[in-house]
């Protein structure tokens, strides 16, 4: 076995034994499959209902309000004090109070309650008052109600992505949005979290003297490479049992509880000849499926139309591309410095590139096409983050070709760069590093 293999072997198997290894390992997939399963199970839980009494001294809105789900109206023919007292009595959450001049004055409606507003309550109030209004006025003027109701016409819209061959494939930009902005972040935590368990060794090893005892028999640029790729398959390892766990834990909870996930795609929902003229009955029959969708259903449905494999493998990619081009960096500032303070003045120029990859996500993320995302997702510095937020998206091969191939030569010119001042600065003891000495370790043949 080379040198090389056996720093990588100890580095791997000093980490994979320790028990925050085997806490993160375990932890890790409960939360990811938490994200997913998590938001089903709270919109499967039925909210305490929101109690809302209506004291309408105009008469004109009491009609108006409809029960939902978790808030209920109750019209009171009281005056506003004597609602207000049933209220303190914990009768009602809250009391909408309508005087007589709402019609003239929008601006006199009030809405009380001991606690703290509900805030979907206000705005559904709020929605349906507003309605009411406009309906009002135009009737004023001589709009015929019944023309107000044929005009009001619901629009959703599905979208689909054609493929190159020319297929369809419905899309869901809400689960590519997530997923983006997941994967992104992913990638940079897992490039400072393993970056900075290199910079730790190295830093240790150089402060307990231990590194001089190594380098008789190793040279540094094995040590340092030994280190970055151990630490590196320790990440890379973790990853995978973190997505065969996840999609375990999924995959257990979806059969558990089929009720949380069903859903009917608008293209199977069955029409029949008589009602495939009818657009009314249409309507009613596509609403009818929709009530019995449920979040966890569309939700599933929105990653079944995400391609995985493809995700899965340029997040490997992305991951240890990424991690090789910092964790070099991070490799020659633990070499440079004696203690982890002073690696403060270094770690700044390098992370600013991963800072700026962040920031940028949410601008990625509106415009994942266009040229900012195309020129960080290309530039090896940045590309690891920006890529992972773009893929979901769909990409054209050959900017992943060109960003994977510039990646590539990037952390090979880093390791290169890199390996310049760990072998100088491995053995350097008590003297602060400078810019100025970087070079003259870097310039040193």
């Amino acid at each position: 076995m080379s040198k090389t293999a056996i720093i990588i072997r100890r580095e791997f198997l000093s980490r994979v034994r320790k028990k925050s290894f085997l806490v993160m390992t375990i932890l890790g997939p409960v939360l990811m499959a938490a994200i997913i399963i998590v938001p089903v199970f709270i919109a499967q839980l039925s909210d305490s209902d929101y109690n809302v009494a209506v004291v309408d001294d105009s008469t004109l809105f009491y009609e108006s309000f409809s029960d939902t789900d978790n808030i209920r109206f109750t019209p009171l023919v009281l005056n506003v004090d004597e609602a207000l007292t049933l209220m303190h009595e914990g009768r009602f959450d809250a009391v909408l109070h309508i005087p007589e001049t709402a019609f003239q004055a929008p601006s006199s409606l009030r809405l009380f309650s001991a606690k703290s507003i509900n805030f979907n309550a206000k705005l559904l109030i709020e929605n349906i008052l507003k309605h009411d209004y406009e309906s009002i006025k135009l009737g004023l003027a001589g709009i015929d109600p019944e023309v107000l109701a044929a005009i009001e016409t619901p629009v959703r819209i599905q979208a689909f992505r054609i493929q190159n061959d020319g297929e369809l494939t419905t899309d869901f930009p809400e689960i590519s949005m997530g997923l983006g902005f997941i994967g992104g972040f992913l990638i940079y935590i897992f490039i400072f979290l393993f970056g900075s368990q290199v910079l730790r060794g190295v830093l240790e090893e150089k402060t307990n003297r231990i590194v001089e005892i190594i380098v008789s028999s190793v040279k540094p640029f094995q040590l340092m490479m030994g280190k970055v790729i151990g630490v590196g398959l320790v990440g890379l390892a973790q990853f995978l049992i973190w997505i065969i766990l996840t999609f375990s834990i999924v995959g257990i909870v979806q059969v558990s509880f089929p009720g949380m996930f069903q859903f009917t795609p608008d293209d199977q929902v069955h029409i029949t000849s008589s009602q495939l003229l009818n657009a009314e009955e249409i309507a009613k029959q596509h609403e009818l499926i929709q009530q019995h969708n449920t979040v966890g259903g569309q939700l599933m449905e929105g990653l079944a139309a995400i391609n995985f494999p493809v995700m899965i493998l340029s997040f490997i990619f992305y991951f240890l591309g990424g991690y090789l081009l910092y964790a070099a960096f991070f490799a020659a500032i633990g070499s440079a410095v004696d203690n982890e303070s002073d690696t403060q003045q270094f770690m700044l120029p390098v992370t600013v590139p991963l800072l700026l990859s962040i920031i940028m996500i949410q601008m990625i993320i509106n415009n994942p096409s266009g040229p900012v995302a195309f020129w960080m997702s290309i530039i090896p510095l940045t590309s690891p983050v920006i890529m992972m937020v773009r893929i979901p998206f769909g990409v054209p091969y050959a900017e992943i070709a060109l960003s994977a191939g510039l990646l590539i030569m990037g952390f090979i010119f880093t390791i290169w760069f890199s390996a310049k001042i760990y072998r100088t600065g491995i053995l350097m003891y008590g003297k602060k590093s400078s810019y100025r000495e970087l070079w003259k370790w870097i310039r040193h043949s």
